[in-house]
């Protein structure tokens, strides 16, 4: 690992051997880099226990999958779900949804891990799961009445280090009629625009059927109004930071979701009853035959199934922090 990092500062000094990045080329550096980044080094990152970064809802293995699963067998026409596919993008190495369950209701499934290819095709229910929020970002600042965008550099003596570019990178060109022309001076945006990208993708392939994005996120003007600091936070270690410049390559970099221009994307690719809503309302509405079973099978006795689902869906742990983007896209 040591020899990464190394591999990896090398690297990054000579992407900025002439003049500054952009936090989100630094950012899909760091994560991505082959066989250098976070998230392509053979290390084991999701799970609850010590030595590992973080945990997600599908780390709470077979009831998660469950509900899942459920959900997206109601969601579809009664009957349907044996002729989909059950795609799942940017499931970590060696796991899937669904590998937490003896069998499953759909007529087979996919894997699509970090850098394969996402090309859906045919009826398919197409499942993510922290997907989006691990694409790169861009961090912006608004100071002395306009809008820098936030970059990196590497010193004279060897240390990264924060810079304004001296224009904005032409993905931050392309939507810079979005931002509001005044607000607080010092107010920062950390913008998701790659995930607005891959989004456009998916939904340019040809496919019919689910889509279910679970991540966390704000809508556009919460982003504009309720975190002057911005969203940007690191982990590792289970233990959340702000530096997005230390320990580049041994941490994972993330940022909150801009659901309001996912939604809309959907909305214009003329998916049908496109909803974003809480995590703990999906589940308990989408997958109420699970959760049902699940708290009637438990009854009167401890369970560890009614304790996930407790979790999965209480306000206070992933119920409300977390949020489901679906919809159906029929033939």
């Amino acid at each position: 690992m040591k020899q990464a990092a190394e591999e990896l500062h090398t690297l990054l000094r000579e992407r900025t051997a002439k003049g500054p990045i952009s936090y989100r080329d630094y950012i899909e550096l760091v994560l991505y880099a082959e066989g250098l980044g976070y998230y392509t080094q053979p290390r084991d990152r999701v799970g609850r226990s010590a030595g590992h970064d973080f945990y997600t809802a599908e780390s709470l293995g077979r009831v998660f999958a469950q509900l899942v699963c459920t959900a997206a067998v109601d969601l579809l026409p009664a009957g349907h779900a044996a002729a989909h596919t059950f795609v799942e993008i940017a499931a970590e190495p060696d796991t899937s949804l669904l590998r937490a369950l003896p069998e499953h209701p759909f007529a087979a499934q996919r894997v699509i891990r970090q850098g394969e290819a996402i090309d859906p095709a045919g009826p398919v229910v197409i499942f993510a799961n922290e997907w989006l929020d691990a694409l790169p970002f861009h961090r912006l600042i608004f100071r002395d009445g306009t809008w820098r965008e936030r970059g990196v550099r590497v010193g004279p003596d060897g240390v990264l280090a924060e810079v304004l570019l001296d224009e904005f990178t032409p993905p931050v060109v392309a939507a810079a009629a979005r931002l509001p022309e005044i607000i607080e001076d010092g107010y920062q945006l950390d913008w998701p625009l790659e995930a607005e990208s891959a989004l456009a993708a998916l939904l340019e392939q040809d496919w019919t059927g689910l889509i279910l994005l679970f991540d966390y996120g704000r809508t556009w003007t919460s982003l504009l109004q309720d975190h002057p600091s911005g969203t940007a936070r690191t982990y590792q270690n289970h233990q959340q930071g702000n530096d997005l410049l230390k320990s580049p390559g041994t941490c994972d970099i993330t940022c909150d979701v801009n659901w309001t221009p996912l939604l809309a994307q959907m909305e214009a690719a003329d998916l049908n009853q496109v909803t974003l809503e809480s995590q703990e309302s999906f589940l308990v509405q989408r997958a109420q035959r699970a959760a049902e079973a699940i708290v009637r099978d438990s009854a009167g006795q401890f369970s560890p199934d009614r304790q996930t689902l407790m979790e999965l869906i209480h306000p206070a742990n992933m119920g409300q922090r977390f949020q489901v983007l679906w919809g159906r896209r029929t033939p």
